[in-house]
């Protein structure tokens, strides 16, 4: 069952937003074939020039979803950002379905990063960390995953040599692999 927690920046999340969020994110879970619960993080953003944004994300089993959309009107976006959420749920299901997933799933942690760095080293300070789950899979559904997070890099476990690998968008618009492993 999916969950939701609706916030907004610059903007007073009333019943009826929440409702409409509610019923039109709803729709996506009859795409879920898990009986797990899941929630969408969305929140809304008001701007200046009255621009609204809506940001979702939901979080599932060897899957991130993500989009955010821009317009003129708070109820347009959330009815395109659905479109698009469903867009992306349409083609990685259809990918997926052509491939069999028999392992399980590693857990990569990133090593624990002091609270205060160093005077010294405060030019490379990291203001973010992120724990990801790795999914076995083939560089192409890799590549599918970075498109659909609409990042530069995703980090998987290859499928076949169990081994930890990089995928990345090159500045050419092509893709790069990067595996990690002992050098022979």
């Amino acid at each position: 069952m999916l969950k939701f927690n609706v916030r907004g920046e610059n903007i007073e999340v009333t019943e009826a937003i929440r409702d409409y969020v509610e019923k039109r994110l709803s729709k996506l879970e009859k795409f879920f074939n898990y009986a797990g619960d899941s929630i969408a993080h969305v929140n809304l953003k008001v701007y200046s020039d009255k621009k609204y944004k809506v940001e979702v994300t939901i979080p599932l089993p060897y899957l991130v979803l993500r989009a955010e959309e821009t317009s003129p009107d708070m109820y347009g976006s959330i009815d395109l950002v659905t479109d698009k959420l469903e867009r992306q749920i349409r083609k990685y299901k259809t990918k997926i379905n052509r491939k069999s997933r028999e392992k399980g799933v590693k857990e990569f942690q990133m090593p624990e990063i002091p609270e205060k760095p160093a005077e010294d080293e405060k030019k490379f300070e990291v203001v973010r960390t992120k724990r990801v789950s790795l999914k076995p899979m083939d560089s192409e559904e890799a590549i599918l995953q970075m498109d659909m997070l609409g990042h530069d890099f995703f980090i998987y476990e290859d499928a076949e040599t169990e081994g930890i690998n990089i995928v990345y968008r090159r500045q050419d618009g092509r893709y790069g692999l990067i595996e990690a492993g002992d050098e022979d």
